[in-house]
């Protein structure tokens, strides 16, 4: 075992910075003496970690460790993660003794079950000073499919909670892949295939368990701790450590949905098609338009490997005859390829084809007010057939619908639900995400390509940002707009000394 921690070793350095630039106002007594009080605190700071340690169901890993590459990893492989100790808890009182040996030790606490999302927080060095707090081993997910709700634990997966609930015809707001955490995507949001019919999948939690900066457990909702409850549905993970979160599930077994795929030289017909077919069509579809640039690699299936497309991935919640009549203006188009059909509504878990599982990524996102022809037309001069671009997805999402907050808000109150969280909903119609893989070498070219579409559609740019598609640093108001106040309030009530650290924190 390495004998510095990483936030002790870096205090340390700077104080020897200080010490020797002053050097000719300090004594080498003086220096010395500061040298010691340094060694002395590092060496505090292990031995009362050792006893955290102890106290744990779980494990800890500190730097030097032969599993601590792998405890501080992202999901994003290309995020360094270098926090003080990481703990992996083995349940609740796990989190409870480290919140509470964190607030001792000066040091704040960063909860994380998957790691997506993990690069902001990483780039703001904002764990330096914070232990990791690693919850992916609390899967556990508690189904009642009379009352159709769902409690799952706070490192569950899509993928778990997807197989807990489609044998009862149930499906729940789910994410783009099974490895997405459940709790992290449902507190910045959570836009699933179901999003223009149903809303953000934090419209629909019931209650929230955490433990609070002062160590406590609680349990939130609309009648206990209402302001909290708000705060915690869409405003992220920065006002305690969620154990369990419970949410509504939906009579939803079958729906219609794939890919229709087409060569990306036809990119701008393809595109301008589809843009103005999302306007025709009702809340029941929601779909995505995409350019894909496959790299050469044998895992991959032979149609798909190193091959470029626009593709239009779809999800109808109607019969098959109906989608038939939705699809025809796109089938028109004579796509290469067609996987559009009925199936379990498990199966949208591979729609999207995302990585298999931890990846280098470089990419971000924001929001549009809408996609007129000379946004497409922007969007492919920036990422098409003949652009020089380093970016191996580009997509627009279609929101809309029961996204849209006046639409989010009247559904709460016909239906007797709470009323929405901070994020009821977007005032956007479309959002837009590019992302590349980061291997050696590509840094200034995934850079660029993405500065340049980001820049193209800056001009259709809405208002506020996305939480779960910003992947690089954003102020609290870009992502909150007027709601930060409000924000700022809870996390001043429940953790005043800012224990516990997010990716995208509100402020104080």
């Amino acid at each position: 075992m390495n004998t510095p921690v990483s936030g002790a070793a870096a205090n340390e350095a700077r104080a020897n910075q200080t010490a020797f630039r002053d050097a000719d106002l300090a004594s080498v007594t003086d220096i010395a003496e500061a040298r010691v009080h340094h060694d002395t605190t590092a060496r505090s700071l292990r031995e009362s970690l050792a006893l955290l340690g102890d106290r744990l169901a779980g494990r800890m890993h500190v730097p030097g460790d032969s599993g601590w590459d792998d405890a501080r990893a992202a999901w994003n492989l290309a995020v360094d993660q270098r926090p003080v100790a990481v703990v992996v808890a083995a349940g609740v009182n796990d989190i409870v003794q480290t919140v509470l040996a964190a607030k001792s030790l000066g040091l704040a606490v960063a909860p994380q079950a998957t790691g997506h999302n993990a690069g902001p927080l990483a780039a703001a060095n904002g764990l330096a000073d914070a232990l990791l707090l690693r919850t992916s081993e609390m899967r556990g997910v508690q189904v009642d499919p009379e009352l159709r709700v769902a409690r799952v634990e706070a490192g569950a997966l899509w993928g778990d909670v997807v197989a807990a609930v489609a044998p009862h015809g149930l499906a729940a707001l789910a994410g783009s892949s099974h490895d997405v955490g459940v709790v992290g995507y449902t507190l910045g949001g959570g836009v699933s295939w179901l999003a223009r019919s149903h809303g953000l999948a934090a419209n629909h939690v019931s209650a929230i368990e955490l433990v609070t900066a002062d160590g406590r457990r609680r349990r939130v909702d609309a009648s206990h701790e209402p302001e909290l409850f708000w705060a915690l549905r869409g405003g992220g993970g920065d006002f305690g450590v969620v154990t369990a979160i419970e949410f509504r599930l939906f009579p939803v077994a079958e729906i219609v949905a794939g890919t229709l795929f087409f060569p990306i030289e036809r990119a701008e017909e393809v595109m301008q098609a589809w843009a103005a077919w999302t306007a025709t069509v009702p809340d029941t579809v929601t779909s995505v338009g995409r350019l894909l640039r496959f790299p050469p690699m044998p895992e991959l299936p032979p149609f798909l490997s190193g091959r470029s497309f626009v593709v239009v991935e779809a999800a109808i919640h109607e019969s098959p005859e109906r989608a038939v009549e939705l699809l025809a203006p796109l089938r028109g188009l004579a796509p290469g390829m067609d996987s559009v059909h009925p199936q379990s509504v498990a199966e949208l878990l591979r729609l999207h084809m995302d990585p298999p599982g931890p990846t280098p990524g470089y990419g971000d996102g924001m929001l549009l007010a809408d996609l007129s022809p000379a946004t497409v037309r922007a969007f492919i001069d920036a990422v098409g057939p003949d652009a020089d671009t380093a970016l191996l997805t580009v997509e627009i999402r279609h929101l809309g619908g029961a996204l849209r907050p006046e639409v989010a808000r009247s559904s709460a109150a016909e239906r007797g639900a709470p009323e929405p969280g901070v994020v009821a909903g977007f005032d956007a119609e479309y959002l837009v995400f590019g992302a590349g893989i980061a291997i050696p070498g590509a840094e200034e070219a995934l850079a660029a390509s993405l500065g340049r579409l980001l820049s193209r559609v800056e001009p259709w740019r809405a208002g506020v940002d996305y939480l779960n598609f910003a992947e690089h640093e954003r102020s609290a108001e870009r992502l909150f707009g007027d709601r930060v106040a409000r924000l700022r309030a809870v996390k001043n009530a429940v953790d005043p000394t800012g224990v516990i650290r997010s990716n995208h924190p509100v402020g104080r």
